[in-house]
């Protein structure tokens, strides 16, 4: 072979390796990077910082990591708890309960209350028993802690089969009480009412294990694992029991404090159970430290534990209770508790000077009810929450009304204290 042939052969060996670089190498490649691309997509449905580069569990909430194109991707959380949910965008949807009830969603079981929201379907063999089992334990663990101020809400992923009747059936396996409300529908209602809660899936058994839990009044909503610990969703929905209605926490820049408490809170007349005439913000508001919590003379629940805890508190604040602080106990069942049957129960735990136990005509009682998160329809439903609030600073703060004394009095002297 002459040296020229050899040359041209060669060159053009080297010409079909540049065109095999150039050109068909990066098809090539192309599929090793998309599956990096795929490969580094992983993340948590309720923490979006967390990601990684293959499936696995989640460290901070232990729920399984979801490649980001999934329909799950839509409930990824959000770092600022209470921004997860835009409580104007919740669907007053259509709804049936587990006794067939037809319902507007919003308006019937989110509007004005804290809730705990799941997700389940009643042929699942896999998570969706233990969800229930824990939500039933979160039920009988509340009450001691929240009254019964907290609703618990199971919406069905699988509406098409899960109709009122098997929902009814279902939640009688868990033993579910009063206050759990089991949700079906029409398919496409549930669908956007998922959607717009971010549990979207696209097949029903791809649903996530979250929680979500709100106070709608306060216009807070957090995520949290429904697998989790009893206790710790217990700790998760007191969280959000305790954040206070944003009618309280925001005044206009032009009105001061005590302005825009006056604005809100009514100046109704009420009695105290000396029955004496008593205007609500005027005489037991205005220019004070105060301390509200909820009750009824015939309770035989949580009331006089609830008062006889409080009793405690005020023995520590001393001589300050009817000076810049004052304590008042509303009533939720007028009608029986007159101020003489106040006056009775106020001496059984010897109540002193600057603690108010308030009655008077339902309808006014019930206006100031409505104002300070008090009403409810039956009053052995009535919270068990105590609110403290400083009218001049327009510092405002929930606790429950069973919590150790020492702790109680903190709070209301850091509310006190506030400038």
């Amino acid at each position: 072979m002459n040296n020229n042939a050899t040359r041209q052969r060669f060159r053009g060996f080297g010409y079909c390796i540049l065109f095999l670089s150039v050109c068909v190498a990066p098809l090539i490649r192309l599929p090793s990077v998309q599956a990096q691309s795929r490969a580094a997509s992983y993340v948590c449905p309720m923490h979006s910082a967390v990601k990684a580069t293959a499936p696995g569990k989640c460290p901070r909430c232990g729920m399984s990591l979801r490649l980001r194109n999934e329909d799950a991707s839509s409930v990824t959380g959000n770092p600022d708890s209470s921004r997860v949910l835009d409580t104007t965008r919740i669907p007053d949807t259509i709804v049936y309960d587990q006794d067939g009830r037809r319902l507007h969603f919003y308006n019937d079981l989110v509007k004005g209350k804290v809730v705990a929201i799941n997700f389940i379907f009643t042929t699942c063999t896999t998570i969706c028993p233990p969800l229930t089992a824990t939500f039933r334990k979160v039920q009988q663990e509340l009450p001691a802690k929240a009254g019964q101020n907290v609703s618990l809400i199971s919406i069905s992923v699988d509406p098409v089969t899960d109709v009122p009747e098997r929902l009814k059936a279902f939640a009688s396996k868990f033993n579910a009480g009063p206050g759990w409300t089991f949700i079906t529908g029409g398919k496409p209602e549930i669908d956007h009412l998922l959607k717009a809660l971010g549990a979207a899936a696209g097949r029903k058994t791809d649903h996530t294990p979250m929680v979500l839990v709100g106070n709608e009044a306060a216009g807070y909503w957090t995520r949290t694992n429904g697998l989790a610990a009893p206790s710790t969703l217990v700790r998760e929905i007191s969280e959000a029991a305790a954040k206070i209605p944003t009618a309280l926490t925001h005044a206009t820049p032009a009105r001061s404090a005590t302005e825009t408490a006056a604005g809100y809170f009514p100046n109704t007349v009420l009695l105290t159970e000396d029955n004496a005439p008593i205007r609500f913000f005027d005489d037991l508001l205005k220019g004070k430290t105060v301390m509200i919590n909820f009750m009824f003379t015939t309770c035989t629940g949580v009331c006089p534990a609830m008062t006889a805890n409080l009793a405690k508190v005020q023995e520590y604040l001393g001589e300050r209770v009817g000076k810049d602080i004052n304590m008042i106990s509303i009533s939720v069942d007028p009608a029986v508790d007159t101020p003489g049957a106040l006056k009775k129960y106020a001496a059984n735990y010897k109540v002193k000077r600057g603690w108010y136990f308030l009655t008077g005509a339902k309808a006014d009682i019930d206006l100031v009810l409505r104002k300070v998160g008090g009403f409810v329809e039956q009053k052995t439903d009535h919270t068990s929450i105590l609110i403290i609030g400083n009218i001049q600073t327009g510092e405002w703060a929930k606790m429950f009304a069973m919590a150790r004394p020492a702790e109680i009095v903190d709070m209301v002297l850091k509310v006190a204290a506030s400038k």
